[in-house]
């Protein structure tokens, strides 16, 4: 069984909108490492959404990228991407496949046939499947910024507090400090 592995940009206030972190080639790089080391890429249909927009124009060149975002482009073109939407049923992006179902029992089933893990990449979701107890590992980015909105990492809440281990913390150049947890049962 693969683990599953909620990663995402956040501020030292908690806000996790994608404009208001550090994108530079550090972070992208390390982004790309973290994609590598999974077996497929998990988000909600907004992330997705995004996702879309932007990146497959990068990975085929049409738009001018540093070298860090077209490595980061064209590997997640490869990457198995599954989607999970009640809205929409057609993903046209390579290698895209939407997740039906009871999401407890759909989640799970992604995780045992993918045994390299899955790398979430969705706020919303994420709250969602640690209300299910899903999430294995949490690799967050904590930017050296202070934003005063949101949107918040867990502003829905949870049912409980999560309590985590610390497996690994390193500063990057850029001041943003990488952290890696594990739950504690």
């Amino acid at each position: 069984m693969g683990l599953l592995t909620f990663s995402i940009n956040v501020t030292l206030d908690g806000c996790i909108d994608h404009e208001v972190g550090i994108a530079d080639d550090e972070t992208h790089a390390y982004f790309t490492r973290l994609m590598d080391e999974s077996g497929a890429m998990l988000w909600g249909r907004t992330t997705y959404e995004m996702m879309e927009a932007a990146w497959p124009a990068v990975a085929r060149g049409d738009v001018e990228a540093p070298q860090a975002l077209r490595d980061w482009a064209v590997k997640l073109e490869a990457k198995p991407k599954y989607v999970v939407s009640s809205t929409r049923q057609d993903f046209p992006w390579n290698d895209s496949h939407v997740i039906t179902g009871d999401l407890r029992d759909s989640v799970q089933a992604l995780k045992d046939a993918i045994p390299a893990g899955v790398l979430l990449g969705s706020g919303k979701l994420a709250t969602e499947l640690d209300r299910l107890d899903l999430i294995d590992e949490y690799r967050f980015l904590v930017h050296p910024r202070i934003v005063g909105h949101g949107p918040t990492l867990y502003e829905s809440g949870l049912l409980a507090t999560r309590r985590l281990e610390l497996v690994s913390a390193a500063p990057m150049s850029n001041g943003v400090l990488i952290t890696h947890y594990r739950r504690v049962d």
